[in-house]
């Protein structure tokens, strides 16, 4: 095809018919609109969703993704639409490579986020993988997110909808896997936009609510899964203040979490406490008072720099951070120690920073991601 036919709608100098396209389905609203849509734009479109965990035992379980019903409602959108679908089995890689970090993190004391290990292990690699096996020219999912052109190539940034955007759970996509990736709704200003296409497309799944919990934590209940997985985890220890004044008992450290205050058990307080941290060994949940989970100084590891010129050549720069999903960026310092190790300084402290989150970087005067890393304990 020659390279003055005008780029399509994905970026590429030849019409739609002739650009595969592999669209990670999860059965949810978003994945099945970016389908739809780019199925009715005359693009050589193949669906694949992905058998995550036992869905046996999920189909009964909803607001979770990669389930049963969800395999269901991603074959029928489809079917609808008029192109292939597959449902690659996954379940050995994904407890592998997600399950088992999240239970030996969470039992390590720390509170991880799962759905970026899955799309860093299983779905941005394993399975974009398996789109190149296709001979597809990109693979797009349902993401929040935008990728943009710059100056240097491919740049990631966040999506319009600030209160749908996802970027912090994508900091850790590499340049060449944003190479191939695309991500059609993250120009929408809002998710009605998408439910709106949904039912335009006559969508079974537009009006589906969305997904909310972890996809294999039922009902938000972590340490329920952990005993599962590892039996034994739960041993009792005592709950302590900071100087090691023993205040009450507990039935495991996998029932806290850094910054919880209800369910503690120790009544007769005048000041509420909080949980400012975990000791796994010492088998000890310490408390303190809101002041102590105030942190500034944040230690990174696994960095993965998404801007423009080496990351440790840059030297200390001047970025915005999000340290959990939830919140906006605020102002911080970035000072790299290494290729993969560096110290965030936020000029704001902020409360209930935790070992195992994420530290997403962005560019403080646009939406672009710089990347991130993962908080840690430090040396």
């Amino acid at each position: 095809m020659s390279l003055d036919h005008p780029l399509n709608s994905l970026g590429f100098a030849k019409p739609p018919a002739q650009t595969r396209v592999v669209v990670a389905m999860s059965g949810g609203v978003d994945s099945s609109v970016v389908a739809a849509q780019l199925a009715s734009e005359g693009y050589d479109v193949v669906g694949v969703t992905l058998q995550l965990y036992d869905h046996g035992a999920a189909l009964a379980k909803k607001g979770a993704c990669c389930a049963g019903r969800d395999i269901q409602d991603a074959a029928r959108v489809a079917e609808t639409m008029g192109f292939p679908h597959y449902v690659l089995d996954y379940e050995n890689t994904f407890r592998e490579a997600v399950i088992d970090e999240f239970a030996d993190s969470y039992l390590g004391g720390a509170t991880p986020v799962p759905c970026i290990r899955c799309n860093e292990r299983v779905k941005f690699k394993d399975l974009l993988a398996t789109a190149k096996d296709l001979d597809a020219d990109c693979m797009a999912t349902g993401h929040y997110i935008q990728r943009k052109m710059g100056a240097a190539g491919a740049e990631l940034h966040a999506a319009a909808d600030s209160q749908r955007d996802q970027s912090y759970f994508l900091f850790s996509t590499t340049e060449e896997q944003l190479d191939y990736l695309r991500f059609p709704l993250g120009h929408l200003s809002t998710k009605a936009e998408t439910r709106a296409l949904a039912a335009q497309f006559g969508l079974t799944v537009a009006d589906k609510p969305d997904s909310q919990d972890i996809c294999f934590v039922p009902n938000g209940d972590y340490a329920a899964v952990i005993k599962k997985l590892r039996p034994g985890a739960a041993v009792p220890g005592d709950i302590v203040d900071n100087e090691g004044h023993v205040l009450g008992h507990h039935d495991g450290v996998i029932h806290y979490t850094i910054g919880q205050r209800r369910g503690l058990g120790i009544g007769g307080l005048v000041d509420p406490l909080y949980v400012v941290k975990l000791d796994v060994e010492a088998r000890q949940v310490v408390v303190g008072p809101k002041a102590m989970l105030a942190t500034r100084r944040v230690p990174l590891r696994e960095i993965n720099w998404l801007g423009d010129g080496g990351f440790l050549a840059g030297g200390t720069r001047q970025i915005a951070v999000k340290v959990r999903s939830t919140k906006p960026p605020t102002e911080a310092i970035l000072r790299p120690i290494s290729d993969t190790e560096a110290e965030v300084e936020l000029l704001a402290a902020e409360e209930g920073v935790s070992p195992g989150q994420a530290c997403v970087f962005y560019d403080p005067a646009s939406t672009r991601v710089l990347g991130g890393g993962w908080i840690w304990r430090g040396h």
